[in-house]
């Protein structure tokens, strides 16, 4: 690595330093050279430098963070491409060929995902010439996460470049946007393209994918499993005991059921969650009191509920759709979110309850997970003000009595 990091730095960086034919394209070369190694100068100024970790390293940790949902959403995305067939409808049965379909599908979205937006990233670097920001290491992870498998490529890159323009640079880049990108990307594509977004048929991968039939299987019509999520189920007031059967407790912590591509696995959110608080990335002021949220307000369902979605109980209704998704790492989100100590309590309490809330109160749309930490992020400035004012408050106070 070092004979490498020698060889661009005299044969390649010339090129693009002051002077150099490609002057202009510093800020790419810039990114690129130290996406692959530790920067060569040190901050001068600020007095929040801790150590030495750099915002590319934390954004690669949220990405490593990311690929055990990543990983178990491509097996899901076959699993449930095959079991609509009629094939293979045993979770353990043809777990190489439902990964490799997965694989398939999914992979192409997280191209167009990174490629649409590190594009539109390094044009803006060029235009304002500074340096790449990376923030969009994370998002462009985050956007193909949380979206269906089937999800046509073209609605990728517009949902993508909508993010990074008007989500993000129109506030003035990483570090500024007051709304998380990935959410403003799911959200342009919800309300712009509904049908695709929702109903029975877009959660299972396209049925003429099919290329082989592994041991010349009958194959059924794509009635032989429902392609509705648990919430859509739910939503169409199913028999809570259906329910239950359908989409059990244990299937929904460990993801067995469909949706969203990183979403199902409440177990796959929760080793990234592990990775994000060890490494001390993530807030667990966030976690902790956004699942108590949840929690509160199923738990106030539950003891009132006249249809499916108030009878769920609480625990189940934090483990399907994307709560727990959101929860680790929509809500965690350092700059959207609230960044008082409180702060973080108060917001990430009203996520969980505002989530099941709207899930709860808004049939057409049972998913309410988005819209409410996109809420959240639009009230974090607001409850970390109070917060702050608060203590200025007891600080002057505690002053007065000490001068008496």
């Amino acid at each position: 690595m070092k004979a490498l990091h020698k060889f661009i730095e005299k044969n390649i960086k010339p090129i693009f330093d002051e002077g150099g034919k490609l002057e202009k394209f510093y800020p790419v070369y810039d990114g690129l050279e130290t996406f692959l190694f530790v920067p060569g100068h040190a901050t001068n100024k600020g007095a929040h430098i801790r150590d030495g970790i750099d915002l590319k390293r934390t954004m690669i940790t949220v990405v490593i963070a990311l690929l055990p949902c990543l990983l178990f959403g491509m097996w899901n995305t076959g699993h449930w491409h095959y079991a609509a067939q009629g094939l293979m409808e045993g979770t353990g049965e043809g777990m190489m060929e439902k990964f490799m379909f997965g694989l398939m599908k999914v992979l192409p979205v997280v191209v167009v995902s990174y490629g649409v937006g590190l594009g539109i990233e390094f044009t803006f670097c060029v235009i304002k010439k500074h340096s790449i920001e990376e923030g969009f290491l994370v998002s462009g992870m985050l956007i193909p996460l949380c979206i269906p498998a089937d999800t046509p490529l073209w609605m990728v890159a517009i949902a993508t470049a909508f993010a990074v323009v008007f989500g993000k640079e129109v506030f003035g880049g990483t570090g500024m946007n007051i709304l998380n990108p990935a959410l403003t990307a799911r959200a342009f594509l919800f309300f712009a393209y509904p049908t695709k977004m929702s109903g029975t048929d877009v959660w299972n991968a396209d049925p003429t994918m099919l290329t082989s039939n592994p041991g010349n299987l009958a194959v059924g019509g794509v009635d032989a499993v429902s392609g509705a999520t648990a919430l859509g189920e739910a939503a169409e007031n199913m028999p809570i005991d259906q329910f239950t059967s359908s989409f059990s407790i244990m299937d929904s912590f460990f993801g067995f059921i469909p949706g969203s591509i990183g979403e199902t696995s409440a177990l796959a959110c929760l080793l990234g969650a592990a990775v994000l608080l060890y490494t001390g990335i993530g807030s667990w002021r966030i976690m902790l009191s956004m699942f108590v949220g949840g929690y509160a307000m199923g738990a106030i369902f539950n003891a009132f509920g006249n249809n499916t979605l108030m009878q769920i109980e609480p625990i189940h209704h934090l483990l399907i759709g994307g709560f727990m998704f959101g929860m680790v790492f929509m809500a965690t989100d350092p700059v959207s979110a609230a960044q008082t100590a409180t702060g973080k309590i108060i917001y990430g309490f009203f996520c969980g309850f505002f989530g099941i809330m709207i899930r709860v109160f808004n049939p057409a749309y049972p998913e309410g997970v988005m819209l409410a930490i996109l809420f959240m992020n639009v009230m974090a400035p607001l409850i970390d003000h109070y917060v702050v004012q608060a203590n200025i408050k007891r600080r002057l106070k505690r002053l007065k009595t000490v001068k008496a």
